[in-house]
């Protein structure tokens, strides 16, 4: 007889409850075409209803990014740079070094943009200062 293990599996992309105004989500594992879509429709709609967007992403144990459709996803991105300005605060928790540095790298590409990269032992200040500044 085998013996069946239970594993908890977390989801690759979940939306957390959030205000209207922020987009507050958690990427675990891989990244998939289907998430990159997902967060970008989601983007796409709350810039369009507010004059400031705020970002909470949090990174869990990322270990790929699907690279099938890429190339156009990223295109369909591009048509945000217009919209930069209209982001307010933006805080990245991660896991992992180089997730870290490459968002402190983006936020040097974005001065007018509030922006926090933590630990995730910083999740909850990090979350509170994108909810409610």
């Amino acid at each position: 007889m085998g013996t069946c293990f239970m594993t908890r599996r977390i989801p690759m992309l979940s939306f957390l409850p959030s205000p209207d105004d922020v987009i507050a989500v958690t990427v675990a594992s891989k990244v998939t075409g289907e998430d990159f879509d997902a967060m970008l429709a989601r983007l796409e709609s709350k810039l369009a209803a507010h004059d400031k967007v705020h970002v909470f992403a949090e990174s869990i144990s990322i270990d790929g990014i699907e690279v099938s459709g890429l190339g156009g996803r990223i295109a369909n991105a591009m048509s945000l740079l217009g919209k930069l300005r209209q982001f307010g605060r933006v805080a990245v928790v991660a896991d992992q070094a180089w997730v870290r540095a490459a968002a402190r790298v983006e936020s040097a590409m974005l001065p007018f943009v509030g922006y926090r990269v933590v630990e995730p032992d910083q999740r909850g200040e990090a979350l509170e200062w994108v909810m409610n500044g």
